[in-house]
């Protein structure tokens, strides 16, 4: 509504004319048309919404989006529209791995912006909303190397849930992207992302993450904002899985997954991935084989190459034919070295060196090396065949069959293999098994014949080797040589997993260092 101070200050004319009748029609029409001038667009999480978010997260963004289209059509004031759009792009791009639709759909993110930034600046969800759409694009265009991008939308992301915290403190959704954002910037790797978000002036504590995430999964199904309780369990177990590389990773991930719909493909996703991550091979194997199937869920490719993954790591040569439905269906960019090398060890467990050489072959000349897994296929394509005995080790233990692991490497001896890398690794190995089966001792007496034959080589075993005997120090309470041996794992540069060993190893020295 027009004030007449307004009127008079900006429109005299119109003020002189309010007065003569002749042009009071249209005085009234102009306060008509400002009286019943829309208000601010709404931030209306109502049950349509609420609907279209809940298959979201159960992966079914087809009927997801229809519920999303008809809100927009109904109610097109609603400015949670936008975010569950968001919301839907980032699954789907999270679960096609394509990097065309990734540049196709980034388009879309200042729009949306747009439409949250012209609504109710005095609901809890006015920030929010952008903080969330900022770090989901941050957390897809991590994926593709675009580090300054990505660090300036979580400065933005965190900017935006700080100050939304001030405004709102019992909204306690904020909790969840904070939480995240600490736990990340808290363990995150030395590189082009750490320095840029350091210049900004941004600096995160993982076991403040971490106890953020965890204080929210146990309060959100006692509170008003028990439907996001699924976001706030993927988000925590990406934490303790992916970053924190937590010992309690499978435990709580199994916990908190427990109370979510059995027919979320997420859960199946999550459950699966901390299985076969943390030596539960048979669960990841049994939660892949009853996952629930249909045209109303999301492809999701990598599903494929994971169930290959748990079978090869029991010595199941089926494993060929999951990692080779994955290579058929698969319409993005990332994984793909990695399900070669697969295919090659696959070859090797049959005794078939011809067809070994064709899959490192495609190992080094196909795909794209965005993520970890894919550079150290990389890595290990240009490096001589592996010994079988090792590699058997290496896949038994990989799915927590440690005794028959064991029994597969333990009547060998050093001597049965060539000096340098392969040595290394036989103690490596010895000591990985030792450690899992509670032998301490035996863990680190092989740990540190690994770190005198590996630490001038650019192999991982060395380092890591050093990297363990500083967390089972720790574990025992022996502070003085977990800090030593943290030390001797940073000091080792130039080795694959360089980045991921050295900050476990400061982050080591960060948990011991505290009273």
């Amino acid at each position: 509504m027009f004030s007449a101070f307004f009127l008079r200050k900006n429109f005299p004319s119109v003020v002189k004319l309010m007065n003569r009748k002749q042009f009071r029609p249209y005085f009234l029409f102009l306060f008509a048309v400002c009286v019943a001038a829309p208000a601010r667009a709404s931030f209306d999480f109502n049950a349509n919404c609420l609907k279209a978010y809940q298959q979201i997260f159960e992966l079914k963004l087809t009927a997801a989006r229809q519920l999303i289209a008809a809100e927009k059509k109904n109610n097109p004031e609603n400015n949670i529209v936008p975010l569950l759009e968001n919301y839907a792009d980032y699954f789907y791009l999270l679960t096609t791995e394509s990097k065309a639709e990734f540049e196709r759909l980034e388009r879309n993110k200042s729009d949306r912006l747009d439409r949250i930034e012209g609504g109710d600046e005095s609901s809890p969800y006015y920030l929010y909303a952008q903080a969330e759409i900022n770090l989901q694009w941050a957390l897809i265009r991590g994926r593709y190397g675009e580090y300054f991008t990505a660090a300036r939308e979580i400065r933005r992301a965190n900017g935006l849930l700080q100050e939304n915290s001030k405004k709102f403190p019992a909204f306690i959704l904020n909790n969840k992207g904070l939480g995240l954002i600490s736990a990340f910037l808290g363990n995150l790797p030395d590189g082009v992302l750490k320095s840029t978000l350091s210049t900004f002036g941004i600096k995160g504590d993982l076991q403040q993450g971490i106890s953020m995430l965890d204080r929210l999964a146990e309060l959100l199904p006692k509170s008003r904002f028990e439907p996001f309780y699924e976001e706030v369990v993927f988000y925590y177990a990406f934490v303790l899985n992916d970053i924190a590389h937590s010992r309690e990773a499978y435990s709580k991930t199994m916990k908190y997954t427990s109370r979510i719909s059995d027919s979320s493909l997420l859960k199946v996703y999550l459950q699966a991935l901390v299985s076969t991550k943390n030596g539960h091979n048979d669960a990841a194997i049994t939660i892949l084989a009853n996952r629930p199937s249909g045209t109303e869920y999301q492809p999701f490719p990598y599903l494929e190459l994971l169930a290959g993954i748990a079978k090869l790591n029991k010595l199941d040569l089926d494993a060929v034919q999951d990692i080779n439905r994955f290579l058929k269906i698969n319409k993005g960019v990332n994984y793909i070295k990695d399900a070669y090398l697969r295919l090659s060890w696959t070859a090797l467990l049959r005794g078939d060196t011809g067809a070994y050489a064709v899959n490192i072959s495609k190992v080094k000349n196909t795909g794209f090396t965005y993520q970890e897994k894919d550079k150290q296929a990389q890595n290990e394509a240009n490096a001589p065949m592996p010994n079988l005995t090792l590699l058997k080790a290496r896949l038994l233990f990989d799915g927590g069959y440690f005794l028959k692991a064991l029994d597969v490497i333990g009547t060998a001896r050093v001597a049965q293999f060539v000096a340098g890398r392969d040595q290394t690794e036989f103690y490596y190995r010895m000591g990985r098994i030792y450690d899992e089966l509670g032998k301490r001792d035996a863990a680190l007496a092989n740990y540190q014949q690994a770190v005198d034959k590996g630490k001038t080589l650019k192999y991982y075993f060395a380092a890591n080797s050093a990297l363990q005997m500083g967390k089972l120090y720790e574990l025992n309470r022996d502070f003085n040589n977990a800090r030593i041996w943290f030390n001797i794992a940073i000091k080792m540069k130039d080795h694959e997993y360089e980045s991921s060993i050295e900050t476990q190893a400061k982050a080591g020295l960060k948990r011991i260092s505290k009273p």
